[in-house]
């Protein structure tokens, strides 16, 4: 859910309705899944000092006469402003990665046949410098990362796209499940506490300074990761794309051998909305 901020004289004022309306808007953001934006009000700036390690044992042409080919790609990133205003913490998608074993890779968030890639990507979070996925920032962030294998056969398109190299950004749906909003406004002391809590754990802190605000999602329920042309939260790159010779990873559920923490796994009621 995104608040059209040009309906607002002021970034306070702005401040103000959140405040006077938290609950609801809370509600409601739970109440759907979040996906990539086509358009945005709120674009975050991101530096990309270095290159994504796109390195590949085969070339496009040789990748392009498999049957089957072999992605790793980032889902999701924590501790960045999103042009959601979201910023999801460390930890985020934990529970939800735990206790499901598969998830639906689609194309642009499309709950429909003909956009599926696979219903059978394996999900793991992985911790990595800002510099192994591209950016400039300092510091490490905890990555949903999506290891799927691509049938040429299922998906003709998003295979050539993937062999290309076209794809550069990928998205979560996702339900929110924690969320506490954050403003930089000594008049509410819940949310500045908020704040001053949460502010020192986001990169591009100064997107968050000049916005004055933004969610912090604690936890949030996994629904599916999409190929997109632009996410939302655009570090989120193509890892490897490489020949399906490799056994296959398993997920952070079958590592761990853990048992499934509480209703967090994914119900066909979760896709209503899609």
């Amino acid at each position: 859910m995104i608040i059209d901020k040009s309906k607002f004289a002021t970034k306070e004022a702005l401040i103000d309705h959140i405040v006077a309306n938290k609950e609801a808007i809370i509600s409601a953001k739970k109440a759907v899944t979040k996906e990539a934006d086509a358009i945005s009000f709120y674009a975050p700036a991101y530096d990309t000092k270095t290159e994504t390690d796109k390195a590949q044992p085969l070339s496009t042409e040789e990748l392009l006469k498999k049957d089957v080919i072999r992605v790793k790609v980032v889902i999701n990133t924590t501790n960045i402003m999103d042009s959601h205003d979201d910023v999801h913490m460390k930890g985020t998608f934990k529970r939800s990665v735990k206790n499901n074993k598969e998830f639906l890779f689609l194309r642009e968030h499309k709950v429909a046949f003909e956009s599926i890639i696979t219903d059978n990507a394996k999900a793991t979070l992985k911790e990595y410098d800002w510099s192994d996925l591209g950016y400039g920032y300092s510091g490490k962030t905890e990555a949903l990362v999506f290891d799927a294998e691509i049938e040429k056969g299922r998906n003709p398109f998003m295979f050539d796209q993937y062999a290309k190299g076209y794809v550069k950004n990928h998205s979560v749906g996702m339900r929110y499940v924690a969320l506490e909003f954050c403003a930089n406004d000594d008049r509410y002391p819940s949310e500045k506490a908020n704040w001053d809590k949460y502010i020192t754990e986001v990169v591009n802190k100064q997107d968050a300074e000049d916005n004055g605000y933004f969610w912090a999602v604690t936890e949030a329920k996994v629904i599916e990761g999409s190929a997109v042309p632009i996410g939302s939260n655009r570090a989120t790159p193509t890892m490897s794309v490489k020949e399906n010779n490799d056994d296959s990873e398993k997920s952070t559920h079958e590592q761990n051998n853990e048992t499934p923490d509480g209703d967090i796994t994914v119900s066909k009621d979760d896709f209503r909305k899609l």
